[in-house]
């Protein structure tokens, strides 16, 4: 066997949570291509549908389920029709997030708390649902899409870095527990992605200028640009593949060098 087919996703399953656009659609796309069965959830039906449609028009035929990933009674139902109608989850990746950017001493604990629902305790409560038959089967691997803010702070985003840092943690922990049993559980940090969302914050100005924001990103980034969705896609596969089994409780950041970065004098 050849070293390229450590990188191989051949026959595994591959199970990407909010992958209806954006990050999560790169990545599962990028395990398709690397060999993958593709299975991915969102909220709703309508995304859902858009997401079946968009993997169809890049030749890949996914399997797309309706899931509030944080209800636990629906994941485990859901994790146990994955395995009846498409087969056990070898790869699980937990990308559905959300962000509130609000002052803290402006947000309530209900919305500080419906953050961390979803960026926390979601993944918390789908690694917890594929572990007893990721043990079973001997091998698996799990990739938290964690972020920048795992690492630093920013004004208004106190739940989001608090949600981020305590994913990094629960990183570390999953692989502490279940490393013995072959599972390797690893987070990837995006930096500044430019996809549909970030699109107002990278437009021209009437003057022809930089968006303030935009100037900001390009100044405390080493590469000088935006990230691109596609960047993700092969430190997401490697994490995925045989070539990383002796990788765990890393969480890699794909962010053109920012945390190295001081950034420019003015």
């Amino acid at each position: 066997m050849g070293f390229e087919q450590n990188f191989s996703l051949k026959g595994k399953i591959a199970w990407v949570t909010g992958a209806s656009y954006g990050i999560g659609f790169a990545i599962a796309t990028a395990y398709a291509q690397a060999g993958a069965t593709i299975v991915f959830n969102d909220i709703n039906q309508d995304l859902v549908d858009k997401g079946v449609k968009a993997y169809a028009a890049e030749g890949i035929k996914a399997h797309g389920y309706v899931c509030d990933v944080t209800d636990e009674a629906a994941v485990n139902s859901l994790v146990a029709k994955i395995e009846k109608e498409v087969g056990v989850v070898d790869i699980l990746v937990n990308n559905a997030g959300i962000i509130r950017r609000i002052p803290m001493t402006e947000m309530s604990a209900a919305e500080f708390r419906k953050v961390v629902d979803v960026d926390l305790n979601a993944p918390f409560i789908v690694s917890k649902a594929v572990i007893p038959s990721m043990i079973k089967k001997g091998h698996g691997k799990i990739i938290n899409i964690c972020s920048m803010m795992s690492e630093l702070g920013r004004e208004t985003v106190s739940a989001y870095a608090a949600a981020k840092g305590g994913l990094k943690m629960l990183t570390r922990n999953i692989c502490s527990e279940y490393g013995k049993y072959n599972i390797q559980c690893n987070g990837i940090g995006p930096g500044y992605i430019a996809t549909p969302q970030t699109a107002p914050l990278r437009e021209r100005q009437p003057d022809g200028s930089r968006h303030p924001f935009d100037s900001f990103i390009i100044a405390k980034t080493p590469a000088e640009r935006w990230g691109e969705t596609s960047d993700l896609m092969g430190p997401a596969v490697f994490l995925a593949s045989d070539a990383s089994n002796f990788v765990n409780g890393h969480i890699l950041y794909v962010d053109g060098g920012i945390l190295a970065y001081i950034g420019k004098q003015p």
